[in-house]
């Protein structure tokens, strides 16, 4: 099925599991997900994907080889886990969990959701 963006976000957003992830760099689909206050329960993943592209000066910083093998699997705080979700309303969402860290004392990734789709 074919979906159109109607509305872009890309707002940080609190994610919930039912079971923590195994590895926390490298997220499954969450349970769920609070944005602008409110809950959402995900009822179903549409589909999913990745980005390993490196932006900034993170793209100038690698031997090409090198480069060549992170574009497939990732690299340190490099990388996007992109989901497509349909939530308990019947709304059609794209989250993303950015491996970046925000700064040396939060080393973790932040999610975002990124839009959403009809």
């Amino acid at each position: 099925m074919e979906y159109t963006p109607t509305h872009f976000y890309d707002e940080p957003i609190e994610v919930l599991f039912d079971s923590p992830p195994a590895r926390e760099k490298s997220p499954g689909c969450p349970n769920g997900f609070v944005w602008r206050e409110k809950s959402f329960r995900i009822l179903e993943l549409l589909s999913e994907w990745t980005d390993f592209t490196r932006r900034g000066r993170m793209a100038r910083n690698m031997r090409p080889a090198h480069a060549a093998v992170a574009s497939t699997r990732g690299s340190l705080n490099v990388g996007r886990f992109y989901f497509r979700v349909r939530v308990e309303d019947g709304r059609v969402f794209d989250l993303y969990y950015d491996r970046a860290m925000k700064n040396v004392n939060e080393r973790k990734g932040q999610w975002f959701i990124y839009r959403e789709l009809e």
